[in-house]
């Protein structure tokens, strides 16, 4: 049995976490996916809700949080923790991979007493605010890395098994958003976009901010990482403009969150999230970086820049966001997939 542990609160890390699972079942492994906030009592859980919520006001909130969070972990009670534990040992856990640095916290006295192999995944290309945490904790976890700063792609996670779209066949419009959160400056960004006239493919934080200039889609209000393993049901949702009795799109519903929309796109226009490199990199869509909300997302950033991957928005707009400045970038990322060592097999052949 295989434990893939992740976070709701990083989309970014979850959905890479939820295309490894679903990876491994293809291949036969068994496969069990845990998230770190089912394990928050209710209150804890609900100023989790609340944070997302002033995060998509301003980013600042975001970046600041970084350094000021408590420790999940704190909150989780020690009965949870034995029911945890407890967990892991019926399922006969042989290998956990995780995603999120607070997981090895909670894994440390567990591994001492039960040595059992684990290892650390970062999708980020230096190391994210929950792994800088966990420094001290699992100190026999093995590390493996999507990216580096160094400018290399180690690892990857295979998110598809089709070819990407060739750049004759792909629609010419632009994805744009704000990762997993809905958060930063993609608004304002999407806007000045449209004004140009480049058609958008927008993701709104929810339904109502929905806009008559752009192709707008949202999360499922009813989704939650913490209720449901599924991939992020996206649900395409009509205009401001449009008649209120009008539904959402019921074809969006279990639409794998930007993943379908990027496949066809010209570019995704985003900050540089660990989740948001990988769509680009199996579907060779160039990137359009926006002002990250970190450190880890501007390192991620600088490193896509550095491999021909991406443009800053500054440097498009400074150009007319001119389209031929983005071939150059999609055909950089052709092939760049089948590069790094894949995952699956680190997972799936036997140690020597």
């Amino acid at each position: 049995m295989i434990a893939v542990l992740t976070s709701g609160v990083a989309l970014g890390a979850h959905v890479p976490g939820l295309r490894l699972a679903q990876r491994l079942r293809e291949h036969g492994a068994d496969v069990l996916v845990d998230v770190l906030e089912r394990w928050l009592p209710g209150d804890r859980l609900a100023a989790v809700v609340e944070s997302r919520r002033s995060f998509q006001r301003d980013l600042r909130f975001a970046v600041a949080a970084q350094g000021l969070a408590t420790d999940p972990v704190d909150d989780i009670t020690p009965e949870a923790v034995e029911a945890l534990e407890k967990h892991w040992e019926e399922q006969g856990v042989e290998t956990f991979v995780v995603f999120s640095g607070f997981w090895l916290r909670l894994l440390d006295g567990y591994l001492r007493r039960r040595p059992t192999r684990t290892v650390a995944c970062h999708v980020d290309a230096v190391v994210s605010p929950s792994y800088r945490r966990a420094s001290r904790y699992a100190p026999e976890a093995e590390h493996v890395w999507l990216a580096r700063e160094d400018g290399t792609l180690p690892w990857t996670i295979p998110v598809d098994t089709r070819p990407p779209v060739p750049w004759s066949a792909r629609e010419g419009r632009l994805l744009v958003h704000g990762g997993g959160w809905a958060i930063g400056s993609y608004r304002d960004r999407a806007r000045e976009l449209a004004e140009a006239g480049l058609p958008l493919d927008l993701i709104v934080p929810e339904a109502p901010a929905a806009v008559d200039w752009a192709r707008c889609f949202t999360l499922d209000p009813d989704w939650h990482p913490w209720h449901d393993d599924g991939l992020p049901p996206l649900l395409e949702v009509p205009p401001a403009s449009a008649d209120s009795s009008d539904s959402s799109d019921p074809e969006g519903r279990g639409r794998n969150l930007s993943y379908e929309l990027a496949q066809s796109a010209r570019a995704i226009v985003s900050k540089p999230g660990g989740g948001t490199l990988l769509d680009s990199l199996w579907t060779a869509t160039p990137l359009i970086l926006l002002e990250p909300a970190g450190r880890h997302e501007a390192a991620n950033g600088r490193l896509w820049r550095r491999l021909g991957f991406a443009l800053s928005y500054d440097e498009w707009h400074a150009c007319g966001f001119a389209p031929e400045r983005l071939e150059p970038l999609h055909q950089a990322l052709l092939g760049a997939a089948a590069r790094p060592r894949d995952l699956l097999d680190g997972l799936l052949t036997p140690r020597t």
